[in-house]
């Protein structure tokens, strides 16, 4: 197969007292993301869709939150190391998209500071990094200003390098 599909999701409280990462970019906002980790939604759900697309299992798999190792575990380090395993199995990143959802701040002023951490992260260009922000509407745990939610869709394709 010279193509593989991944989707991921991810989670996480709003809390005070934690820093909000989205992308690996610090965002002012006096609420934060609570996890074991640095808990940026966002590149987890790439993760998981990076793992999902090679069944590799997920992040809570390959980084337990029972390991103390992976205690405030800043999380583009966490998604290096995923796509470490994309490229041993003979893979590489074709194109990602994806959605934040979260009622407040809004995001477009640090989008593309985003997608270019991504983009270094997976050593690939700018232009295959889609990175979506959204509400949702006030409905829900997002829209109570409660949590925080990012779905994540990648293609990989076989390296033939």
């Amino acid at each position: 197969m010279n193509i593989k599909v991944g989707s991921g999701y991810d989670v996480h409280k709003l809390v005070s007292g934690r820093k909000l990462i989205l992308g690996g970019v610090e965002i002012p906002f006096e609420l934060g993301l609570l996890g074991h980790s640095d808990a940026d939604v966002l590149l987890h759900a790439i993760a998981d869709a990076l793992l999902g697309a090679l069944a590799l299992g997920d992040i809570g798999l390959h980084f337990p939150d029972t390991d103390e190792a992976n205690k405030d575990l800043d999380s583009k380090i966490l998604l290096g190391k995923v796509y470490d395993l994309v490229r041993e199995n003979g893979y590489k990143l074709n194109n990602l998209d994806a959605t934040i959802v979260m009622q407040r701040p809004k995001l477009r002023p640090q989008i593309k500071m985003m997608r270019k951490n991504i983009s270094a992260i997976l050593d690939s260009p700018i232009e295959n990094i889609s990175i979506k922000a959204t509400t949702s509407e006030r409905l829900g745990f997002v829209g109570r200003e409660e949590g925080v939610e990012a779905f994540a869709t990648v293609l990989l394709i076989r390296d033939n390098a």
